[in-house]
């Protein structure tokens, strides 16, 4: 697809020189550009609510996976135990 865009002229001489001098296109430059650009977005949003989600843990009296388990494993045998 094709974009057009303004670009201050100094910045773009600057990336036309950078993108000569590591032997790729402007366009592929922009390209790797932009998709840098969302990873970094995307990966801005999973930490945000990676934080959310721990704060809420904290907030609401989380437990440790191995201790919710050790309990759930704990009551399981008193449940059903066999030998009780």
């Amino acid at each position: 697809m094709k974009v057009t865009i303004d670009l201050d002229p100094d910045l773009y001489r600057a990336v036309k020189v950078e993108a000569a001098r590591s032997d790729r296109s402007v366009r592929e430059v922009v390209e790797a550009a932009l998709a840098a650009w969302l990873e970094a977005e995307e990966t801005r949003e999973d930490v945000e609510s990676a934080q959310t989600a721990l704060e809420e843990y904290r907030r609401d009296g989380g437990e440790a996976a191995e201790a919710f388990f050790g309990k759930l494993a704990a009551e399981a045998r008193a449940t059903y135990d066999p030998t009780r």
